[in-house]
């Protein structure tokens, strides 16, 4: 079973749909116990990086998802995957601190926020496929890359250590090669 962490900021039901379609069992909840009982956790996430960390320290999950990301594989997926990041400019706030690397405003001559298919570029051939993406703010990390993107600069856009996974586009959004990725992750991930 999979656990979709319900904090209000996520894009729930086409993740739900996605998953489903998959053929996997679904569980949207913020609810400890169901937590603890899922296979797998997904970190959805729509919207401003401090609102999310401060529904999360309101519904006093961040130590839960600190436990959970030790024992499960766990995914998080837009904004879920800025959140697993140390600190964001979005708000000027601390993540959850599961991975290095710093979330900012992006700066680019093109138009913000970056709304669109792009490629994905990398050394894993299945991955390099067209994706829809939606983000004003992206990662900055040398760390975990497993691939990137381009729109003017590099856009980190899946970083995997061990059982943590963070795809910053949407998956769920982009078709049958998005749903193969996502499938993918839920499978063991990108690095072998």
């Amino acid at each position: 079973m999979i656990a979709i962490v319900d904090y209000g900021l996520g894009n729930i039901a086409n993740l739900t749909n996605a998953l489903t379609y998959l053929g996997y069992e679904v569980k949207v909840t913020h609810d400890v116990e169901e937590l603890e009982q899922a296979d797998q956790i997904i970190l959805p996430g729509v919207g401003h990086f401090k609102d999310a960390m401060t529904r999360l320290k309101e519904l006093d999950l961040i130590p839960e998802l600190n436990k959970l990301k030790e024992t499960k594989p766990f995914i998080g997926i837009c904004l879920g995957m800025q959140l697993l990041f140390e600190h964001s400019e979005e708000g000027n706030v601390d993540g959850l601190n599961f991975l290095p690397g710093q979330v900012r405003k992006m700066t680019c001559q093109l138009p913000v926020p970056h709304l669109g298919w792009n490629k994905l570029d990398a050394s894993n051939v299945s991955l390099n496929e067209d994706v829809y993406f939606i983000h004003s703010y992206k990662v900055h990390t040398e760390e975990n890359v497993v691939a990137k993107a381009t729109y003017e600069d590099d856009v980190v856009a899946i970083v995997q250590k061990d059982n943590i996974i963070g795809i910053q586009f949407h998956p769920e959004k982009s078709g049958d090669k998005g749903l193969q990725i996502l499938d993918q992750a839920l499978k063991g991930g990108y690095i072998k």
